[in-house]
This record gives structure tokens, sequence and C-alpha cells, in this order.
């Protein structure tokens, strides 16, 4: 009698490597200059680009969140992906960095090798709308750990920035210009309380068509996150941005105060900016307050850069040539005294 395998166990090896064979192709088409080797091996290799005076790494880490229930119920695995490298590098983004290689972490219970692809399919997407590498990543096999057909990940990006060149938020003073760029919708946050508002009581269809809608209420809240980061490099070569800041959870009141100095916040004005209508669906079904709304999504904000005034008409020209749609939506004024989600005022609400 043949013993026990490592299969017989739940752990198949033999899938494990041909996911691997499936993603260098994949990886391949994200390489970049400063890259050495490919996958593969125990460690990736980046070198730092030519021309930094004083070069300065810059990391962020963080996962997908709940939203991947609805890639899960959907069955779609193709952009969730997007959604991870977007998370990871839109926050580098905000200190001024270029990003430069990410890495991956994929763990389930049972390995399918078509759905691993798809998923690492949209992370290399990812890598190519954030012109950084897909330079690694673990792919993890833990039976009896997931429930089946699940999975969860997490991203790490790496990017870099001449010191001399670091967006830390000191110089945003009173009187800059706020101008806002749109998401897609509700990004990669809060999704624990839209799938409540949305699938809980009186659950709707993932595939229901509702009016304000303009598609399937499954396919809007799993379209991907935008990533900004051709939007940022154009906005940084037009000059007078002072702080960037990356609205993810805690909406505009619990991010851009992470990036002002002491004493100063901000006026925000809500009727200069569209709000996608899946917003509004999830406050209605489950009578959401406006303060709890806007302290969880980011109400089709996305990214918002702070910019001395006399260059705001430059920053917004350009982030319109980059192809956004770039919004005035507010000023800084000061607030002595103010302390977090108080230190964003919203006017004309």
């Amino acid at each position: 009698m043949a013993g026990l395998t490592y299969k017989d166990a739940g752990v198949d090896i033999d899938a494990g490597d041909a996911l691997v064979r499936r993603i260098a192709p994949l990886a391949a088409k994200t390489r970049i200059p400063e890259q050495l080797g490919g996958v593969g091996g125990f460690a990736g290799l980046c070198g730092l680009p030519a021309g930094l005076e004083d070069p300065v790494l810059v990391s962020g880490t963080d996962g997908v969140g709940t939203k991947l229930k609805l890639a899960f119920a959907l069955d779609k695995h193709d952009t969730i992906g997007i959604d991870l490298v977007a998370m990871c590098v839109n926050d580098v983004l905000t200190v001024g960095a270029r990003p430069l290689f990410f890495l991956d972490y994929f763990a389930t219970g049972k390995l399918d090798v078509d759905r691993a692809e798809a998923v690492i399919a949209g992370i290399a997407e990812g890598c190519r709308q954030a012109g950084c590498a897909l330079l690694g990543g673990e792919t993890a096999e833990l039976p009896g750990f997931y429930a089946a057909g699940e999975y969860d990940l997490a991203g790490f990006a790496v990017g870099v920035v001449d010191r001399k060149a670091i967006l830390d938020g000191k110089s945003a003073a009173v009187g800059d210009v706020l101008l806002g760029i749109e998401s897609s919708g509700l990004h990669s946050n809060g999704y624990s309380l839209a799938r409540k508002a949305l699938f809980g009581d009186s659950p709707l269809a993932y595939d229901a068509v509702l009016p304000e809608l303009d598609g399937p209420v499954g396919e809007v809240l799993l379209r991907p996150t935008r990533i900004y980061a051709a939007a940022v490099r154009a906005a940084l070569e037009a000059g007078g941005v002072r702080a960037i800041a990356h609205i993810t959870g805690g909406g505009i009141p619990g991010n851009l105060p992470r990036v002002l100095p002491e004493g100063i916040g901000a006026e925000i004005d809500e009727r200069s900016f569209p709000r996608p209508a899946i917003f509004d669906v999830i406050q209605k079904r489950a009578n959401v307050a406006e303060h709890e709304m806007r302290r969880t999504f980011n109400l089709g904000i996305g990214m918002i850069f702070a910019v001395a005034p006399e260059q705001a008409d430059a920053v917004e020209k350009a982030l319109t040539d980059a192809g956004e749609r770039p919004h005035r939506i507010g000023a800084l004024v000061a607030m002595p005294g103010a302390e977090g989600e108080d230190r964003v005022r919203y006017v004309n609400a």
C-alpha cells in the first residue's frame, strides 16, 4: 500500500508548478528596465533608477477586503488583482514616488489553476497600469483553512523618490486649491456596509438591474479600483502640488487630514463633483446617515491634490491632458485646534 502523499493531504505540488509556468509570461509583460531576472527564484531583484541624487524607497501593503466576496459570488476573478495593486500603489504615489515593483500573496484551500491565473492576470494588468514590475509573489495552498472556492490576497508595493522631492504635506497652506479626481465607484472600501445594505435583509440579486445604475448591481460593485500613477506623474510635472491624499476607507474626512499640517483643515463643496449612483442606492436601501456615508466611502473622489493657487490652472490642465476629469472640490482653510475628521468641513451640502 502506498504511503500518504502531500496531495492526499490537500496540497497539489503539480498544480502549483503549473501555475508558476502560467504566471511567467504574465509577469514578463510588466518588466521594467531596472528589473534583474524573472519570477521563479527565491527572491526578486530590482535596481534603482539612474539619475536620483538621494533615492528613498517607499513601501505600501494592503488587501482587497470583503470585495472578494463579490468576486466569489459572481465567479469573476480577472479584475480583483487590479484592486490589489491599486490599493498599494495609490498609497505609494501620495509621497511623490514612482512605483518600482509589486509582490503578491495568494492563499487558498485548494488551488484552482485557472482561477488563480485569472487573479494574477489582473495583478499583472494592475502593474502594467502602474508602470511597475510584477517582481514575484507567493502562492499558498492551505487545506481546510478557507471555504471551498475562496481565497485571500495581499499585496506589497515598493517605489522610489528622490529625498528632495518627497511630498510630506508640510508645505500645504491656507488657500491651497483642492483638486479631486474621480473614482470608479467604491474602489475597495466599505464593502461590508455595502453588502449588508444590498444583500442583507430583502437582498437584491447580483444581476439585478436598477434604473439608477448603468449595469447590474454586482457588476457595478466589482468595477476595479482606479490606479492614479499617470495622473500623479502629470500633476507633479506641472508643479505646485503640495500634498496628495488617497481617498480610501474613512472617506475624505478620514484621509485628507493625514497629509495636512496641524491647524489646517479643508472645506469641501459636495456639489463640485459627481456622486456615483451606487452610493445613493446603498444609502437609500439601508437608510445610512450622510455622516456615515462620508466617513465610509470615497463618494466619487479617489485622490485629492492640494495645489498652490497660482499653479492650480496648470495642474488642472495637466490632469485633463492625462485623461482625468479634475474637479475643484474646495480649499484649505485655517482650523486651529481641530482634530481628526473635524478638520474636514462640508459646504453647500
